[in-house]
């Protein structure tokens, strides 16, 4: 297929466009505007589920003969939801929780093909097992990587990694937002060629 000027990346983040730019194709980015908060009730993987598709599908309400990309991530700590920190603070209270275990990353990517008229969407989840690190290491970390906009405070993909002890799970891209093993497989389904 070579309609690669028809992929629309539903985000405005640097991090899930710099993952789509590994794959070669041609891609323009339109932030969906969406209301990210979670329901009353609702389970971390609905919830991702829920604004994965809501992006994508807020994008296809202007855009017609397109494939939109989408993606939502939360990182649990048990039930427990650690979103966006937003601030220093914040995020130093979510790192102090998550010192000493095991953080659960669900990823959920939802593509709609209205070229072909098809929807995929599949869930990659990654555990991170975080060590013991001193209140000395949280404050240098933060103060060089300002993870504010990232789920949980954590970015994997610079400093952040010398936070963890142990990272188990099938695509170290979904981590970062974007689980371009699974994106690769149902763009190719599609009639793509990646590489």
């Amino acid at each position: 297929m070579d309609n690669y000027e028809k992929i629309i990346l539903a985000s405005s983040s640097p991090f899930r466009r710099e993952l789509l730019t590994r794959l070669g194709l041609e891609f323009s980015m339109v932030s969906p505007e969406i209301n990210e908060s979670r329901l009353q009730n609702e389970s971390p993987e609905e919830m991702v589920t829920r604004l994965a598709r809501q992006k994508a599908e807020k994008i296809a309400e202007n855009q017609h003969d397109v494939v939109i990309i989408a993606s939502d991530q939360v990182a649990c700590l048990g039930d427990n939801i650690l979103g966006k920190p937003l601030t220093h603070n914040r995020a130093k209270a979510q790192l102090r929780e998550m010192r000493g275990n095991i953080v659960r990353f669900i990823t959920r990517l939802h593509v709609i093909n209205s070229l072909i008229d098809t929807v995929e969407s599949t869930q990659v989840d990654y555990l991170v097992k975080f060590r013991d690190y001193s209140e000395d290491e949280i404050e240098r970390y933060l103060r060089h990587e300002m993870p504010y906009q990232c789920a949980g405070s954590f970015k994997s993909e610079k400093l952040g990694i010398s936070l963890i002890e142990e990272m188990t799970g099938p695509d170290p891209t979904a981590l970062i937002g974007l689980p371009l093993i699974k994106l690769s497989d149902i763009l190719r389904k599609m009639g793509y060629k990646i590489p």
